[in-house]
């Protein structure tokens, strides 16, 4: 069995280092034009030469009107080649791979940004009133957008970036064409899981155009939404094996969205089986499901801290690359963990909560969990922000606190954004 610093071909030929991949964390850190800044790149190359192997960046999106948050990387004829460049040139300073992910927020574009974001159908998200009802995509809006896709991994090629990565997971577009509830349509982009896979394969064919056979490509694909009538484990494994024969080179396996927080280890008490639940390797034994039908390179994103369980998952044979996300925000540097000097990563997690019992994480409320996962997430920003300015990240404030800055940084952010647009 493969050991953590062993190197992995990938189908293209492209080798990754080693078999740790940081999964991508949304920074937050373009300017107000929505190009890339020198922050984006002291950060990742505080990553890269931290010794993980393939750096996925957050995601870059396609269309300037429509944003995941503030701050994003967009590539839409807003220029910052020339950032785009630094980006990559730093983020692969130690010759590991650094891959852009690429995506579009569909329904979950905050109302800050757009008040009516483009989506499959007009499902909305009820979420505390963060999100407007979308539109849905015509015909034209679909083909654009694909070709959109397309046109940003050409321009992650030309930049220097090794690898590019469709987000297919957590909600977004692409998993909202994948899922059966967001997706209400009745064309050939809705209905069948073969119309609602329809928009997924053929932005893998338009990207594979765009960059040639020797560029790796991954999909980051969820293993289930964990909502009841949503995208399912049966569908993922489908889709799987159609991903392989469209020859892709990496399948990012995660779960979840927005309102099933699947991927911060909160699967709720639908479809979740007991085994994965609070522990490391949340979606290891979907993984397990995904090996038995096809034998495309597979990572796992979700809970893994320690050194054990990393080695462990990798000597099942279920999974090729272990992924991980929020230890890296407060250590860069993963070089002890690769030498067998360190045991585990940073579990902060465990005890950031805005209150006990009811109030904190593992409330029975879906709303607060969520709340207390969104507030996490935010005190995750601030060390990523620490990070690109050079500082070490400071652990120590508290959770009520920092999610306060945060949001108040957001709005200040959205503002200028929106300033800048209209004149």
């Amino acid at each position: 069995m493969p050991a953590l610093n062993d190197p992995l071909e990938l189908p293209c030929g492209v080798i990754l280092p080693n078999r740790l991949l940081k999964s991508a964390m949304t920074e937050g850190l373009a300017n107000s034009k929505d190009q890339a800044t020198p922050r984006l790149a002291a950060l990742y190359k505080r990553w890269a030469e931290g010794g993980t192997g393939t750096l996925v960046t957050g995601n870059v999106m396609v269309d300037r009107r429509f944003l995941e948050r503030p701050g994003n990387v967009v590539i839409d004829g807003n220029g910052g080649e020339a950032a785009l460049q630094d980006w990559a040139s730093a983020g692969t300073s130690a010759n590991n791979q650094l891959w852009m992910q690429i995506n579009h927020p569909g329904r979950q574009c905050q109302r800050q940004v757009s008040a009516q974001p483009l989506a499959p159908s007009d499902v909305g998200i009820d979420l505390i009133g963060m999100f407007g009802r979308p539109k849905p995509m015509s015909e034209a809006d679909i083909r654009d957008t694909i070709q959109r896709y397309a046109n940003v991994a050409a321009s992650a090629k030309a930049a220097g970036f090794t690898g590019v990565q469709i987000h297919a997971a957590h909600g977004y577009l692409i998993s909202q064409f994948l899922s059966p509830i967001a997706n209400t349509r009745d064309d050939q982009w809705g209905g069948s899981l073969e119309n609602r896979a329809r928009f997924l394969l053929e932005t893998v064919a338009a990207v594979r155009a765009a960059v040639g056979p020797r560029f790796a490509i991954s999909v980051k694909l969820n293993s289930a939404d964990f909502s009841k009538g949503g995208f399912s484990h049966e569908d993922s494994l489908r889709v799987a094996q159609w991903l392989s024969e469209a020859r892709i080179d990496l399948l990012e396996v995660s779960g979840g969205t927005y309102e099933k927080l699947a991927l911060m280890g909160d699967q709720g008490d639908e479809d979740a089986p007991d085994t994965s639940r609070h522990r490391e390797a949340y979606f290891l034994k979907y993984a397990q499901g995904i090996r038995n039908v096809t034998q495309i390179p597979l990572a796992i994103t979700g809970g893994f801290r320690s050194r054990d369980a990393m080695q462990q998952a990798l000597d099942s044979g279920a999974l090729d690359v272990i992924g991980v996300g929020r230890p890296l925000c407060s250590q860069a540097d993963i070089r002890p963990l690769l030498a067998g000097e360190q045991s585990s990563l940073p579990n902060w997690e465990a005890v950031l909560q805005l209150g006990a019992g009811w109030l904190g994480p593992k409330s029975s409320n879906q709303k607060i969990r969520t709340l207390n996962f969104g507030a996490a997430t935010q005190w995750y920003y601030r060390q990523i922000i620490d990070l690109a300015e050079g500082r070490e990240p400071t652990t120590h404030k508290g959770l009520l606190r920092v999610m306060m800055k945060h949001m108040y940084s957001e709005r200040r952010m959205a503002k200028r954004r929106a300033k800048l647009l209209r004149e």
